[in-house]
């Protein structure tokens, strides 16, 4: 009844994703300062708005990660998901392939990397999340077994037989 169903790997990357996001963020914040002179104006614009998005998505993110999976929470694993798949991961994704960009080898390691996180961190949350889902699902039916137990439905046809 009291099946641990958190991720073990899930929980590892999550780990070491808090450790390396100071050092992405450090070194594209740093390549981002060395090239903003000769970047276009919309490109400025973008790319500050996507570090500052970027940073506020990642602390919300791992936070929602590490108690979802931790404490087995389906809300805040959910929303790790979804933030990591539907945010994350497509501005990690813009920042590594745009060109327009004029990314340096540095940034281009770091998003790699940190887009491999990311991609492990999807799939690792979304076998834990269906596994926590059936965990519930099934100690919610056990529950309900057990109630019917304690108070069984009257069967009305055999009540309608003793009345007459």
């Amino acid at each position: 009844d009291n099946e641990i169903v958190s991720s073990l790997p899930l929980q590892m990357s999550l780990y070491f994703n808090v450790y390396f996001f100071p050092f992405w963020w450090l070194s594209t914040v740093v390549m981002l300062h060395l090239k903003y002179p000769v970047l276009s104006d919309y490109y400025k614009f973008i790319l500050v708005t996507i570090m500052i998005l970027a940073s506020l998505i990642e602390v919300i993110r791992l936070y929602l990660g590490y108690m979802g999976n931790l404490q087995e929470k389906v809300p805040e694993l959910a929303g790790f998901w979804l933030l990591s798949l539907l945010l994350q991961l497509p501005i990690i994704l813009f920042l590594l392939f745009n060109e327009g960009l004029k990314i340096q080898p540095l940034e281009r390691a770091v998003h790699i990397v940190f887009a491999l996180f990311l991609t492990f961190q999807v799939i690792a949350a979304f076998v834990t999340l269906k596994r926590m889902v059936n965990k519930l699902a099934t100690h919610f039916r056990l529950n309900e077994f057990d109630q019917l137990e304690e108070h069984p439905v009257p069967d009305f046809y055999s009540l309608g037989k003793e009345s007459s």
